[in-house]
């Protein structure tokens, strides 16, 4: 039944090798367990029917992954966006966690749309290669600020902003442990260095009586609270577009690149450098941030950390749906989540920020015209606390500025479209 499910034999695999790459990219990405319902829960909704969401919309996703398009690619709420949900739409505009659930469901609405009628390419191949890199970095950018102010390293100030906060308490001295544990380990390429650097600061904090263990254990949460309660009426606010924008293109943004480069790494691509049913594994990836919108989490994505299970020897679907397995029974750990402090989770924030960060590398600095738009959206992200802010004037700025140095014809129609567009916004609806 399994080779005729995932071809194991035609993947040169076997279902050992599929076990070994499920568990090794579960253990890389597990999390997103604890991170996910601790960032939701700032935004009112609650903590555990998040934890609960978390895990089924990762368990679904990956299934329709590894069933339907049969890649060793795991999903679950994706890092960035759901910062971007709390502290950028919810506590930062104003809107409620429901206009926020029903945007990113009218975001997943539209991928599926898209991946669909093969809309996609289009999109991809007319925005510059330098803005995708700058809204990489500025997403590292914004989780970091995000990151050093859960730990009160950053802290604000009348005068100017922020500022340096007490580094003798206790949430700042864990969250730098927790991130020098995490770069470290990652260094020494151990499996799992974010989580275990998240229960070994929870764990630590426990035991000096700086936190409490509320449990290892129990039947799951109920999920209730946050299922079907996204308000997609609400999101249908003009206010809200750009922001349905933001998550649509972070999303497709993501996935199409960590579907290339997990399937670079694992050679799946075929002759000509591309992904042999990429429609099937981008209507995964969409279809999952719809249900993950009704059952109640921010946007459901491919996670890059598969790369690991398909280094372990991952090379079909096998792999993803024994990832939904050890989701499906991290469902019963939802008091060991509960447990984790914000603090515990900043180091595993920030250390996900050096990885997006590094994208700054691969920008022409010697061109200008190219890099002061990388700038503005890799700045503007975490000083404004909004994805989508970012992405709007990093649009703007590549338009206005390739047009006013005589090269407006290498601008595609969709860049200016959307900088005007973003341009009407911000003078109409700002």
């Amino acid at each position: 039944m399994l080779e005729r499910l995932f071809q194991l034999e035609a993947h040169n695999t076997s279902v050992r090798n599929e076990i070994i790459g499920g568990i090794t990219t579960f253990l890389t990405m597990a999390y997103i367990i604890f991170v996910n319902p601790a960032m939701l829960a700032q935004a009112g909704m609650d903590q555990g029917a998040v934890f609960v969401a978390t895990c089924l919309a990762a368990a679904i996703g990956c299934l329709i992954m590894g069933l339907y398009a049969n890649y060793p690619i795991a999903l679950a709420p994706g890092m960035g966006l759901n910062a971007f949900f709390t502290y950028g739409v919810v506590l930062g505009m104003g809107y409620s966690w429901e206009v926020a659930l029903g945007a990113i469901f009218l975001s997943g609405v539209i991928f599926v749309f898209i991946s669909i009628f093969k809309i996609r390419e289009w999109i991809i191949n007319s925005i510059p290669a330098s803005l995708k890199l700058g809204i990489a970095a500025g997403i590292g950018l914004f989780l970091a600020i995000i990151a050093l102010k859960n730990a009160g390293i950053v802290v604000e100030h009348p005068a100017t902003l922020v500022t340096l906060g007490d580094l003798s308490t206790p949430p700042a001295i864990y969250g730098l442990l927790g991130f020098f544990v995490i770069a470290a380990l990652a260094y020494l390429r151990v499996t799992g260095a974010v989580m275990i650097g998240i229960l070994s600061i929870t764990v630590l904090a426990i035991i000096l009586g700086h936190n409490e263990f509320g449990g290892l254990v129990s039947m799951p949460p109920s999920i209730a609270p946050t299922f079907l309660a996204m308000d997609i009426a609400g999101a249908f606010e003009v206010g809200m577009i750009s922001v349905i924008f933001a998550f649509l293109f972070v999303d497709l943004f993501d996935t199409a690149g960590t579907l290339i480069g997990v399937g670079e790494r694992g050679k799946l691509l075929d002759e000509d450098g591309k992904l042999p049913r990429i429609k099937k594994a981008l209507l995964a990836d969409s279809t999952a941030t719809v249900v993950g919108a009704s059952l109640g989490t921010s946007s459901t994505t491919s996670y890059i950390e598969s790369a690991a299970g398909v280094a372990a020897g991952g090379r079909t679907g096998l792999t993803a749906v024994v990832v939904a397995i050890l989701f499906l029974v991290s469902l019963f750990f939802a008091p060991l989540a509960g447990s984790i402090p914000a603090y515990a989770t900043a180091g595993a924030l920030l250390y996900v920020a050096v990885l997006m960060t590094g994208s700054l590398s691969k920008v022409d600095w010697d061109d200008v015209s190219e890099a002061a738009p990388v700038l503005i959206a890799a700045l503007t992200m975490p000083l404004t606390f909004s994805i989508a802010h970012g992405i709007a004037l990093a649009f703007i700025s590549y338009a206005a500025i390739k047009l006013f140095s005589g090269q407006g014809k290498q601008v595609s129609i969709s860049v200016y479209a959307l900088a005007v567009f973003f341009v009407v916004k911000f003078i109409f609806f700002p």
